[in-house]
């Protein structure tokens, strides 16, 4: 075959260098054409990271098997002949920027994978895209290779590869342990979204999963932002994952203080206690070596553990069993429209995922006024435990939207046996299931915690409680430090005797109560509407939210899914559920490809187990988020 010239930039004969001109022939394979150009650098080094990049298809030549017709390459290609693996600036939850080289030829996916390999054991990080460039300390761990294994060796209760030298010790403790609150001026300088809109706009940065860094734009030094993307959040164990448990704790902490997830102002207290807590032990105890309570941690462990339900074995068997009950008397209100009716005392029975009422208990055995079927509702506290205030927040679906009902109980323990029940029906499961008791122990713990403490010696006053940096701007600007101390102090008595890591747990527990916990919002238009809408996608659940008056008009759950699909000409997500119930949606500040990876992904953290968790299936990821162009 004819001979021609092939131009190729090779990037370590310097940036000013001209590019190499090798004659080859069509029918030259890839490996040959490194050959050639190795030969005619005359520079003697490893050459084995290297690969080719085709910058006008923004592709790797990985092949090296293939010949250059077969990968249509021609005489005005523009190739560079680079390294694989490249620096990377990495943003972490705690604020703080590790740069770190990074496989720049495969998946994001991979590449992830083996990032979070060299940080942690386990792999559920995936990065996002950061605007603006900030001057920030940098923790180098350029010099430590990526592993193959995922299985860690520990030294002195580290990863081995942080044993090294002093240096790398100084940066575990740093992801291991949490970091000092930042000033209140330093928190008020950071993004706060102020509307359900600026979230939106946030989430339309993720990388995709099945495309390499150079393929998306991200060169050598750039920084990203490294996050937990999917709320699913399987078994952690405290000895090889202090850096995942505290980063995750960060993030949950950053969401708090910036306002990206609502709370009550109890709640926002006891999240300040927990971090006063917190970073007074951190000072002087690493994760490691927090063993203190570890007998209870298996059972936190697994509550912390957050995964779509709704196909339980234990159901399946008690099925022919008669479920138990509650009975009570609770107070219910409607909220309609130019309505000042208050609360109404009803005789309510709770029974499989539904609740009827009737209008006295003496009533229960005739028809009820009214059965409310929970499957599929949104479930939300409206607590104030120091105005004795014990609300559940219903949205149940109905076929005009959702309706809003509000249940009003008397005391803790009935709020707590309730709310429990409120919880479980909505993912379709009964009391007879495994996790109401555990469900019932931790809100009566939570509520335990808003509880002032009568009991325990007077909070005192501590100067170096720094109030303003434990709790979100809004709060700031309502209170004065003077008065923040107290509420903070009086809350930290109930968690003083917390080890570390039962703090963090407790911590992300409360977190994941929080109503709008672990939902990533986009703006879309429904087929057939007119108007922009919200879609919030959650780990178990598809939210539909108007953002006219910011209210959820609808929801759908996972489990109820028959199949989806992409239109990636017209850039359209069509979902079908049970009932003959389709949607479809395009999406209006973010491609599509990034709802359809959330969905596919969540889905794919369903079919993953305990006794999996530490190997991933990278085709089955793939197929669930990658669609055609993955492929």
């Amino acid at each position: 075959m004819a001979a021609w010239d092939l131009t190729v930039t090779v990037e370590d004969l310097g940036p000013d260098a001209p590019p190499l001109q090798i004659s080859v022939a069509s029918d030259l394979h890839i490996g040959g054409v490194i050959l050639k150009l190795v030969e005619q650098t005359n520079l003697k080094k490893d050459w084995s990271d290297h690969a080719l990049w085709w910058e006008q298809k923004q592709q790797w030549l990985l092949r090296t098997g293939w010949t250059l017709d077969k990968c249509g390459v021609h005489a005005d290609a523009r190739l560079v002949f680079t390294p694989q693996h490249k620096p990377l600036r990495l943003g972490l939850p705690n604020g703080a920027t590790l740069k770190m080289r990074a496989c720049f030829s495969s998946s994001a996916f991979r590449t992830v994978m083996g990032i979070c390999r060299v940080l942690s054991k386990k792999h559920l990080l995936l990065p996002m895209m950061k605007n603006k460039d900030s001057s920030e300390e940098l923790y180098d761990l350029t010099d430590v290779p990526l592993t193959a294994g995922s299985v860690q060796a520990l030294y002195n209760g580290m990863p081995a590869h942080f044993a090294d030298s002093p240096k790398t010790e100084a940066v575990y403790k740093m992801l291991s342990v949490s970091l000092p609150s930042s000033a209140p001026e330093a928190i008020a300088k950071l993004y706060r979204p102020a509307s359900v809109v600026d979230k939106t706009h946030i989430h339309t940065r993720w990388l995709d999963s099945s495309r390499s860094l150079m393929q998306q734009g991200i060169q050598e030094n750039d920084k990203l932002w490294l996050r937990f993307k999917y709320y699913t959040f399987h078994d952690m164990d405290p000895k090889y994952d202090a850096v995942r448990l505290t980063q995750l704790y960060e993030q949950a902490r950053w969401a708090i203080l910036l306002e990206d997830i609502d709370c009550t102002e109890e709640e926002m207290m006891l999240f300040g206690a927990l971090q006063y807590h917190i970073g007074k032990l951190s000072l002087s105890q690493d994760m490691v070596s927090s063993c203190q309570g570890m007998d209870d941690l298996e059972s936190a462990l697994k509550s912390l553990e957050v995964k779509m339900v709704g196909d339980s074995n234990s159901t399946d068997m008690l099925e022919s069993m008669t479920a138990p009950e509650l009975n009570d008397y609770l107070k219910i209100f409607r909220p309609k429209r130019l309505t000042l009716k208050g609360y109404k005392q009803y005789w309510c029975k709770f029974q499989d995922t539904s609740i009827s009422y009737y209008k006295s208990k003496e009533d229960r055995y005739g028809e009820p006024i009214q059965q409310l079927n929970l499957k599929g509702c949104e479930v939300a506290p409206d607590v104030n435990v120091a105005g004795q205030k014990f609300c559940i927040k219903l949205l149940i679906p109905a076929p005009e939207g959702m309706n809003e009902i509000y249940l009003r109980c008397e005391n803790e323990k009935q709020y707590s046996q309730w709310m429990a029940a409120c919880k479980l029906a909505s993912k379709g499961l009964t009391l007879l299931d495994i996790s109401y008791q555990s469900e019932v122990k931790n809100i009566q713990t939570f509520l335990s915690m808003q509880r002032s403490n009568s009991a325990a010696p007077a909070a005192q006053t501590d100067d170096s409680i720094n109030t303003h940096s434990l709790v979100s701007p809004r709060y700031q600007k309502k209170y004065k430090p003077k008065q923040l101390t107290p509420r903070i102090l009086e809350a930290y008595q109930n968690v003083a005797q917390l080890s570390l890591t039962s703090a963090i747990l407790k911590f992300l527990q409360i977190w994941q109560a929080l109503p709008d916990f672990g939902i990533s919002y986009f703006m879309v238009r429904f087929k057939g509407s007119r108007k922009d809408e919200v879609l919030g996608i959650a780990n178990n659940r598809l939210i539909r939210i108007d953002l006219g008056i910011g209210d959820v008009v609808k929801t759908w759950r996972y489990n109820n899914m028959r199949q989806w699909n992409v239109n990636w000409d017209i850039r359209q997500v069509a979902i079908e559920f049970d009932g003959n119930i389709n949607i479809a949606f395009s999406c209006v500040n973010a491609d599509c490809k990034v709802v359809h990876e959330y969905i596919g992904g969540y889905i794919f953290m369903s079919t993953r187990s305990r006794q999996q968790s530490d190997t991933l299936n990278e085709e089955l990821f793939h197929k669930l988020t990658g669609g055609h162009e993955a492929l």
